[in-house]
């Protein structure tokens, strides 16, 4: 398993190149009890401020949204209904407030540590099959927010970051979740998952 850091540049394009590329890849969090990795399965593109889908609609800049608008390759987190925190990959050139929400993801080191974090059996859907689920599982909260993913801290490793993945992943895409508020922009294929992966957060029409 290859645990390196992608680099910076990998966060440097397109939310919408960038996201289907992240399927597959590796979120790894280095936390006190052991090393977590998961493959990412499932995630979604906003682009601000055009998207109304996005926080950074309108160029709405506060002190939630500021990484957004920070360089590429940090870690923008919010609250979910206001009890679930959301972990979000910011891409594209320093300025524009684009990130990438990670819905799902698959366990591949630390399930026995993810699980008990979250009180379920390791090889359960349940374990990490959504955004709120992946951030409890892999102790990914306020703490997070702002983190690196490129930079390491005295010479190790970041304590969060993307690795890269098996290739292969056969990527398909829809319209995004729980954003019917965004009117048209609702309807952008703008959501990108692992065909068969049964940790995909809402099972696709295919």
């Amino acid at each position: 398993m290859n645990l390196t850091p992608l680099p910076r540049s990998f966060y440097e394009g397109s939310a919408l190149e960038i996201a289907p590329a992240m399927i597959g890849t590796l979120l790894v969090h280095r936390v006190p009890e052991g090393t977590l990795a998961a493959r990412i399965v499932e995630c979604e593109a906003y682009r601000g401020p055009e998207d109304l889908a996005a926080h950074s609609a309108g160029g709405r800049r506060t002190r939630r949204t500021e990484v957004m608008f920070g360089p590429p390759g940090h870690v923008y987190m919010f609250r979910l209904y206001g009890m679930h925190w959301a972990f979000n990959v910011v891409v594209s050139p320093e300025g524009c407030p684009h990130a990438i929400l990670v819905r799902a993801v698959e366990p591949v080191l630390g399930a026995d540590i993810m699980a008990a974090r979250r009180g379920v059996e390791p090889g359960s859907v349940r374990l990490t099959n959504g955004p709120g689920k992946l951030c409890a599982a892999m102790g990914l909260d306020a703490a997070t927010y702002g983190a690196d993913l490129c930079a390491p801290k005295a010479g190790a490793l970041p304590e969060i970051f993307l690795a890269p993945g098996a290739a292969g992943a056969k990527v398909c895409r829809s319209a995004r979740i729980n954003v019917d508020y965004a009117g048209a922009w609702a309807r952008k294929p703008w959501r990108f998952y692992e065909r068969g992966n049964r940790y995909v957060s809402v099972r696709p029409r295919d």
